[in-house]
């Protein structure tokens, strides 16, 4: 049986005296904060027993701060995960002792969202979220700045010129990059077709761009058709998808710039023979996930959410305590694709 960790562990992985390790988990203030974390993750990387214990104790002595959260889509896979991720990042920051409010948003309607924002401002030190642009919730932003309330973007950028910083992929990228890999795996040339979820939302505005501008520059023979909105809601991009697949020929790719996908899996699985279409859609879900094994999804272009849920975190803590420097206005990371051959 393997050896259970102990204090004495505890304090030669952090690199402190045992006597050290005895004052943080009596909680002495005149322990260091950066002394008492660092023993607070030794405990925690060697699987120490009292872990919770002793990070209880740490975070006792740590600045309180809140962070406010608006998300959209309740419902939908992505946005439970993300919550999750927020939820975790939050709990195992070890900076600071972070009360967390992350509430939905049941409606994309700009008034809804902006009236969302001001309420949670109100119970919190710095708000993020997830919204379409539009010029009543950039004026809620700049009101909020204005009172010393800074707000982050997510996903898909907003109130440019306002908001604190944006979280999220490099969107033109993403759609330059998608293109490029739909024109390899089509089977041949011939008609594509672009869904977005609407035209106020930022993010998918900047990757129907990139989309477009790469097949521009691709060899001749693809043909972007007009784009469709589909509201990233699963029964509109259901029939949507049946009346493409009725009145298109030489349909070879399609890309689900936003969400709505499991509608057009659902249509593909009732009229399309596994691979026929070269399908890419973005988030990986259980649902995309088993299309992607049966062949109906060619690409999945997936958020690192652990990844950016952390350094979000992080940025928001340093704003509260008066770092002003840790907030870069663009925080762009890298997405994960996940393919047939390797996943």
């Amino acid at each position: 049986m393997a050896k259970r960790p102990t204090l004495k562990d505890v304090a030669e992985k952090a690199g402190v005296s045992l006597a050290t390790v005895n004052r943080v988990i009596a909680a002495d203030p005149k322990v260091r904060k950066d002394t008492a974390i660092r023993v607070a993750e030794a405990a925690h990387s060697i699987g120490y027993h009292g872990y919770n214990l002793l990070t209880h104790q740490v975070k006792q002595s740590l600045p309180l701060v809140r962070l406010g959260f608006v998300l959209h889509k309740e419902r939908q896979r992505f946005y439970q995960d993300f919550a999750r991720e927020i939820e975790a990042a939050a709990t195992s920051f070890p900076g600071a002792r972070v009360k967390l409010v992350l509430e939905f948003c049941q409606s994309q309607s700009p008034k809804d969202v902006a009236e969302k924002i001001i309420d949670i401002s109100e119970r919190v030190d710095v708000v993020a979220a997830t919204s379409v642009n539009h010029h009543k919730v950039s004026e809620v932003v700049a009101d909020l700045k204005a009172r010393g309330v800074a707000c982050f973007s997510l996903l898909s950028d907003f109130a440019q010129g306002h908001r604190e910083a944006y979280y999220g992929l490099n969107n033109l990228k993403v759609g330059r990059g998608v293109a490029s890999a739909l024109s390899k795996l089509a089977q041949k040339p011939g008609n594509i077709a672009l869904f977005v979820g609407g035209n106020r939302w930022h993010g998918h505005e900047l990757r129907e761009a990139g989309f477009r501008a790469q097949f521009r520059e691709l060899p001749s023979g693809f043909n972007v058709l007009d784009t469709l909105v589909n509201l990233e809601t699963r029964q509109l991009t259901y029939e949507a998808t049946l009346d493409l697949l009725e009145r298109t020929s030489n349909l070879v790719g399609v890309y689900l710039a936003g969400g709505g996908m499991e509608g057009t899996i659902q249509a593909f699985r009732e009229e399309v023979e596994p691979n026929e279409i070269a399908l890419i859609v973005n988030e990986l879900t259980p649902e995309s996930f088993s299309a992607l094994e049966e062949g109906y999804v060619s690409m999945i272009v997936s958020t690192p959410l652990q990844e950016m849920c952390r350094s979000l975190i992080s940025s928001m803590v340093a704003h509260v305590l008066g770092d002003q420097s840790a907030s870069a206005k663009q925080v762009f990371f890298k997405p994960a694709l996940y393919l047939p051959e390797f996943h």
